[in-house]
């Protein structure tokens, strides 16, 4: 009998510890689960962050200085929204140096700004990041910079950018242009870049303006009367990739194809860039591949 009975009691620490082991392991092996490979990218430059925890998630020459394109009017559009007493209904009057100025850069993207027409703050921040008009960057330069003449507005507003890039903390970022159009020191990060269109972000105009697909604006013209401006994401991201939210496309013969892109799921935001494309195909590619990514690690 007592023989039994050790057996038992044999068996049965046996299965105990059996089963301990398999209640340990299904406990666990979510912690030990081997995490998602990284996606390989077209992009010389690539950044993303949980932009709830401020995570890196993805990192591929994330603080190499390159050109930015018009990813530049992201900044352009921060300086605007942080004037005081920003009043976004005010109306600036359409200059012939703003469309002498998109025929004098051959490859400068146009809102089609109509000489004398009378268009609002407002309507100048879908014009900057929807077709990424550089005649828009250029009006609201000069309405929002401080100086006697175009030039020194123009300047001044220029230094605003550099200030907020500073006050930002992002020490590999330098502006000499309004909207990406540089001269030899126009230049940021995958990482910078991001870290300013999260902070961007937090302006609901901003969050408003780069989540629209297409928009038609009424705008006075020059003789009183009206006329509808119809603009168009250039963000290709927008109706193509679950959540997306933004944020801005760049292009250039130095930029090459650059995004900045953001997206929600499930309660998560990711947000990041990528510089330096190959093609406008691959940059959206590249920004789908890291935020698949960046939700599975977020």
């Amino acid at each position: 009998m007592n023989t039994g009975i050790k057996g038992v009691r044999r068996v049965s620490a046996v299965t105990l510890t059996a089963g301990a082991v398999l209640a340990g392991g299904a406990l666990t092996s979510p912690a030990h689960a081997a995490a998602p490979p990284k996606p390989s990218i077209a992009a010389k430059g690539g950044y993303v962050m949980n932009n709830g925890t401020g995570k890196s998630l993805f990192t591929k020459s994330a603080d190499t200085r390159r050109s930015t394109g018009s990813t530049t009017k992201i900044m352009t559009a921060r300086v605007v929204l942080a004037q005081p007493n920003l009043n976004l209904d005010s109306k600036v009057t359409v200059q012939k140096a703003y469309s002498d100025y998109i025929v004098d850069n051959g490859y400068a993207s146009s809102a089609r700004l109509i000489v004398g027409d009378k268009v609002t703050v407002r309507q100048l921040l879908y014009g900057l990041m929807l077709p990424s008009g550089c005649d828009a960057a250029y009006a609201l330069a000069d309405k929002f910079g401080k100086g006697t003449t175009r030039s020194a507005r123009v300047k001044h507003f220029i230094g605003q950018m550099n200030s907020t890039a500073r006050t930002l903390g992002l020490t590999n970022t330098h502006f000499d242009s309004f909207d990406g159009i540089g001269h030899g020191q126009n230049y940021s990060t995958p990482r910078d870049l991001t870290k300013l269109a999260s902070n961007a972000m937090k302006y609901s105009t901003f969050r408003t303006v780069v989540k629209t697909k297409a928009t038609t604006q009424k705008v006075t013209t020059k003789s009183g009367g009206y006329r509808n401006m119809a603009w168009e994401n250039t963000n290709k991201l927008l109706g193509s990739y679950s959540g997306a939210l933004g944020v801005k496309t760049g292009s250039g013969p130095e930029a090459k194809y650059c995004l900045v892109f953001a997206a929600t799921r499930n309660g998560k935001t990711v947000i990041g860039t990528v510089l330096t494309s190959s093609s406008a195909a691959n940059r959206l590619s590249d920004a789908k591949k890291l935020m698949d990514y960046g939700f599975k690690v977020a």
